[in-house]
């Protein structure tokens, strides 16, 4: 493949920075907003909708649903600079239910939201986890019982991190009891205002919001069901490896502060720092490329199932990595929060640090990962 982009894409690249250059006060705005661990707040959905008045959000959609029927590249393109800027590269409903919804929902479901999608209007919050079912999904126990003109839903879910701001639950649930259990499993787009739905918070470590959310008899009509019954499952695993596509531009930015600060500082004469950040330049090189071999098969419509696993573990054990390399040249400084006159670059970095470990269980586990590649890419046997 040729990694560099073609003179079409690089003149797109330059309008996309231009862009967010131009908006620079309210790209701000929206980061710091993001960057707190709370959401979306009234920056981030101001910056949102202005990107997708432009058709960014969704490029690759058709232009009746809001895109510009654009090829993934412009898609990647938008997504290294939404991150760059924002720290946000998409959304769960440009991302993740949206094209599901492209592929297999009803024509009244792609009417009612594949263009509030695209415009940056509405969000989704997933409903995966459980707390008997994280990386078995299979296992997931929440009832949708069939009552006639309705679904009647019982049950709890666990970590769902934007169901305190996203207007829709992107549900998983137990539609019928069978072996194997994921045969029984539907998926449901449900309004998070319907009545009987308890949304509690749940902070992590890095006071990032997540939350747990309640099912009592909650009513949900059968056109909420995406696709068909007991497929949901399928439906799923095809949203995850949507999820598990990223880019490294916001660990690009970072590294080129904390090369900045080594710089400054002096500490760069260090012999032992240097190697390390000459491994993180390594590092995060291969992440980018790989993050463009995924974006290159999407293109050339190729199904990147367990490159989208091995982009996902190579970025957020990059990620990883390089916080903790970051707070070893910090040294005892970089435990310092934010607002202290000690704090090394405003405290940035110990959040994160505290925050980092969140991206290697999020989207899948770095173990799952690499049993997603040793089976579907190695061809090994499983168990």
């Amino acid at each position: 493949m040729d990694f560099r982009f073609s003179p079409e894409e690089e003149k797109f690249k330059e309008e996309v920075r231009t862009f967010f250059e131009r908006e620079a006060e309210c790209v701000s705005a929206a980061k710091e907003e993001w960057d707190s661990g709370l959401g979306y707040g009234p920056n981030c959905w101001n910056i949102l909708q202005k990107i997708g008045g432009k058709g960014w959000l969704c490029p690759t959609w058709p232009k009746k649903y809001g895109g510009l029927a654009l090829s993934y590249m412009y898609r990647y393109i938008i997504m290294e600079q939404m991150q760059y800027y924002l720290n946000i590269y998409s959304t769960v409903g440009a991302g993740m239910a949206g094209p599901v919804i492209l592929s297999h929902g009803s024509e009244e479901q792609k009417d009612q939201f594949l263009l509030p999608i695209a415009r940056g209007e509405i969000e989704f919050a997933l409903g995966y986890s459980e707390p008997q079912a994280g990386s078995d999904l299979a296992a997931l126990m929440i009832r949708a019982e069939d009552r006639g003109d309705h679904f009647l839903i019982n049950g709890s879910k666990l970590f769902n991190t934007r169901a305190h701001y996203a207007q829709y639950h992107w549900l998983g649930a137990r539609t019928e009891l069978t072996e194997p259990k994921y045969k029984g499993i539907s998926l449901f787009i449900v309004d998070l205002k319907t009545p009987g739905i308890t949304i509690s918070p749940i902070w992590t470590v890095g006071k990032t919001r997540t939350n747990e959310v309640f099912y009592d008899n909650v009513k949900v009509p059968k056109e909420a069901l995406v696709g068909q019954k007991n497929r949901g499952f399928y439906y799923i695993l095809e949203a995850l490896d949507y999820e598990r596509i990223s880019t490294v531009s916001g660990i690009e930015r970072d590294f080129m502060e904390i090369l900045e600060y080594v710089k400054k500082t002096g500490k760069g004469k260090d012999p032992v720092i240097r190697q390390k950040i000459a491994n993180l330049a390594i590092e995060i090189e291969s992440a980018r490329l790989l993050a463009l071999r995924v974006a290159w098969m999407l293109n050339n419509e190729k199904i990147p199932n367990y490159e989208a696993g091995m982009l996902k573990l190579l970025v957020s054990e990059t990620e990883q990595n390089f916080v903790n390399t970051s707070m070893q040249i910090f040294g005892p400084y970089g435990q310092i929060r934010k607002g202290s006159k000690w704090a090394q670059l405003n405290g940035k970095y110990e959040r994160n640090y505290r925050d980092s470990l969140e991206s290697l269980v999020t989207r899948g586990t770095s173990e799952i990962m690499r049993n997603v590649i040793a089976t579907r890419g190695l061809g090994l046997p499983r168990g």
